[in-house]
């Protein structure tokens, strides 16, 4: 059921948001102890707001499209007397008396919290094996990766256990829990969406959005999250779009089952009136190689006065952060400066093009702890090659939204489609077309 039908039935006393809620708690109870996707469940708190919300809907209140929906938070996101660990040691215990403004702003759009999903420590990593707090799983195969640091938001997603679950993107990590589960994720531009009350983990590059099963589901679920903010109208129709196709990086070093999918969304997109132009595209590989550095200086800077804590992390957070350290002031300003020449490239391009079609990852969901993939013959890192395509989005701060096209051995692969700052409606509407 999506949170359109769930809506409908709502209004026409089919159901209710205590049924609702209380069908994704039985789901909890049944798939969580297989995949870990929470790490706490707030299940007597939610029927508690589901009871209110149907008394409201009774009266004829009506909060609009989230009214009564059953959703899940990303474990960094402050919860008022709910703990809020960032899957880390160091926040374990840590309960905020104060909700996020994110959190305020979709319990006013009536939403019901059912709980705190898992995620890497920290955010600090695209695996979502977190040292602390037990690995997430995949849902299509519990051995493998559900993708991070989202990646419990994504599992509860795609096996019913939330309609809807927010999740935080510094280098991929919406998108690539959206591709590795089948699900729809959007990372909108840079602070559209308010980032306070979130534990941060590079400065300039966090960003926070939905999560969902379908595409519009996402879009009502964003216009809660964003509703306020200023942002370009949706397109009439996906007549006469251009679709960019990148002649180089994004198709290189990416399994072919991948890039056949991809091609043959454009071709479908094609189909619906859009034009599928060739391009070449900026340096990727110097953006990737700038949002590195500014990620490494900006996470140790964060964590410099925990360092002493050392066992209080895992090794791969740990490593990291050492690494940061170790980066030079001149270092970090240089990555600044290029990432600047490069948004200013990336803005030329995007005056030919109205959207840009690639791969999400690289490969399909690799198994839990996988450190090497296989693509074309050849052994690559599993973690550079599933963000080499995400990361250099979140240096432009430009939005971007991936979504299912096709599937590999029963695994999801998914189409990453990026747009102008500001323009998350052309994504949704050119993501809502493919999936019809």
């Amino acid at each position: 059921m999506t949170i359109q039908e769930a809506g409908r039935a709502l209004r026409s006393r089919q159901v209710s948001s205590v049924e609702l809620t209380q069908r994704c708690l039985d789901q909890i109870a049944k798939q969580n102890p297989r995949l870990n996707a929470f790490i706490t469940v707030t299940g007597e708190s939610a029927v508690a707001h589901a009871q209110q919300l149907d008394r409201e809907l009774a009266a004829g209140v009506d909060r609009g499209p989230l009214h009564g929906i059953p959703i899940a938070h990303k474990d960094l996101i402050w919860t008022k007397g709910v703990r809020t660990t960032s899957g880390s040691k160091l926040f374990a215990d840590f309960v905020p008396d104060a909700d996020a403004p994110i959190v305020r702003k979709l319990a006013d759009a009536g939403a019901v919290m059912l709980g705190k999903t898992g995620l890497h420590e920290l955010a600090y990593g695209v695996t979502s094996d977190n040292p602390h707090f037990g690995a997430v799983r995949n849902p299509r195969d519990p051995a493998r990766s559900p993708g991070g640091s989202s990646g419990g938001s994504a599992a509860a997603v795609a096996t019913e256990m939330a309609f809807m679950a927010t999740g935080t993107d510094t280098g991929g990590s919406i998108r690539i829990p959206a591709a590795f589960c089948g699900v729809a994720g959007l990372k909108p531009t840079y602070g559209l969406v308010d980032r306070a009350g979130i534990q941060p983990l590079g400065f300039s590059l966090d960003h926070i959005g939905p999560i969902a099963r379908t595409v519009a589901d996402v879009r009502t679920s964003f216009e809660a999250m964003a509703s306020g903010v200023p942002r370009k109208p949706a397109p009439a129709s996906l007549k006469d779009l251009r679709i960019g196709l990148p002649e180089n990086f994004y198709f290189t070093r990416v399994a072919p089952d991948v890039c056949d999918a991809v091609r043959k969304a454009a071709a479908v997109a094609e189909q619906l009136g859009a034009r599928v132009i060739p391009v070449e595209v900026p340096d990727v590989d110097a953006l990737n190689a700038a949002g590195r550095v500014i990620l490494l200086a900006e996470a140790s800077a964060l964590y410099a006065p925990y360092l002493h804590r050392r066992e209080d992390f895992g090794p791969d957070v740990l490593s990291l952060l050492d690494q940061g350290r170790l980066v030079p002031a001149i270092d970090y300003v240089n990555a600044q400066r290029i990432r600047k020449m490069l948004a200013d490239d990336f803005h030329a391009l995007f005056k030919t093009i109205d959207c840009l079609f690639t791969p999400a990852t690289a490969t399909t969901a690799p198994l839990i702890g996988q450190k090497e993939v296989e693509i074309d013959g050849e052994m690559q890192d599993s973690r550079l090659a599933n963000t080499r395509l995400v990361r250099g989005i979140n240096v432009l701060g430009f939005p971007a939204l991936a979504i299912p096209c096709g599937e590999s051995g029963g695994l999801p692969i998914g189409l990453q489609i990026v747009g102008r700052p500001l323009e998350e409606n052309l994504l949704l509407a050119m993501g809502e077309g493919l999936e019809k």
